[in-house]
């Protein structure tokens, strides 16, 4: 879906394109996973198939007459508004940057993509790996890597403010969380997998604890 607007327009040209990354440390990895746009598809679907009229936390979004909206019905008006690029009305230009850049560095390597009006579901995907060994050595990259992590962790906050928590962090707790007690899944999540299931004749795993 092209849905998010370029920085200044009321109309989708490209997707949230999302900008995935992970790099160890001396402890656990930082792992960064970010859209290049306020909020994704899924997201404004969800809260639209919900149909209880729930708003954004913030304006994320952009009517077609040029309005910043927290409505996520905006994205079913004829013309659809849009979703706007991460920073939204005032810093939207950084963010449309880092969407065309995934773009570039995705459809544009690949040589196949939204010139070429495809039809349905699809992406390109770019990745690249990148050997802490061939540079400065693993030793030192990991010593930097940790030392930056650290320096963030025990940055000063307002007083009663949370920590400062590192991408990935909330994410790798819930991992270890979920592997000793199952995985939670969204209501939407496993009536969706269940058609799959009846499809492809795949068992659907039976659910830890009765919903």
């Amino acid at each position: 879906m092209a849905s998010v607007a370029p920085y200044g327009a009321v109309a989708g040209r490209y997707t949230p394109n999302p900008i995935a990354a992970g790099c160890p440390t001396d402890g656990d990895p930082v792992l960064m996973d970010i859209s290049a746009s306020t909020t994704t598809n899924g997201m404004t679907a969800r809260m639209n198939r919900a149909g209880r009229g729930e708003r954004l936390p913030g304006l994320w979004l952009i009517d077609n007459q040029g309005n910043a909206s927290d409505d996520p019905r905006v994205m079913l008006s004829d013309p659809p508004g849009a979703i706007l690029p991460l920073g939204g009305v005032e810093q939207g230009y950084k963010g449309f940057a880092l969407g065309l850049l995934v773009e570039a560095l995705t459809s544009g390597l690949s040589g196949y993509g939204r010139a070429d009006d495809a039809k349905g579901w699809g992406a390109s995907v770019f990745m690249q790996l990148l050997d802490p060994a061939a540079f400065g050595g693993r030793e030192r990259f990991t010593r930097e890597t940790g030392w930056l992590a650290q320096a963030c962790r025990t940055a000063s906050v307002k007083p009663g403010a949370p920590p400062v928590r590192l991408p990935g962090e909330r994410a790798l707790a819930l991992r270890r969380q979920q592997l000793a007690s199952g995985v939670a899944l969204h209501p939407e999540v496993m009536p969706a997998l269940i058609a799959h299931s009846h499809r492809w004749q795949v068992p659907a795993p039976e659910p830890l604890v009765a919903s």
